[in-house]
């Protein structure tokens, strides 16, 4: 894994101070990583975790019914949209497209 720039650390590092909030398909992902170490763990340990909601879904059916997007990546966009989160990933090519979706990519900033 490639390891962000410093202005990404310190970005990151500010957010997290804050207090950050993650999908339950984002927490499972860290978590079920192969090689996530104990440190990923403690971070993703200090999220606040969103489980799914029928707002969620309702969303996320839209975003399937209308975008070419896989099911885990239509479920975080759906739970950053309906809670007006701003999604951080450097994968932001699977969610370029998605109208009101706020998005951040954190080796960009």
């Amino acid at each position: 894994m490639n390891k962000l720039p410093t202005k990404g650390l310190q970005f990151l590092a500010n957010v997290i101070n804050k207090e950050f909030t993650v999908s339950f398909i984002t927490y499972i992902e860290f978590l079920g990583y192969k090689d996530a170490t104990t440190a990923t763990e403690n971070f993703i340990s200090c999220a606040q975790v969103v489980d799914i909601n029928k707002t969620i879904i309702d969303a996320c059916v839209t975003l399937r019914k209308t975008k070419r997007i896989k099911l885990p990546d239509a479920i975080i966009a759906a739970t950053a949209m309906v809670f007006d989160l701003t999604l951080m990933t450097r994968n932001v090519y699977d969610f370029k497209n998605i109208e009101g979706l706020k998005l951040i990519n954190p080796w960009e900033v």
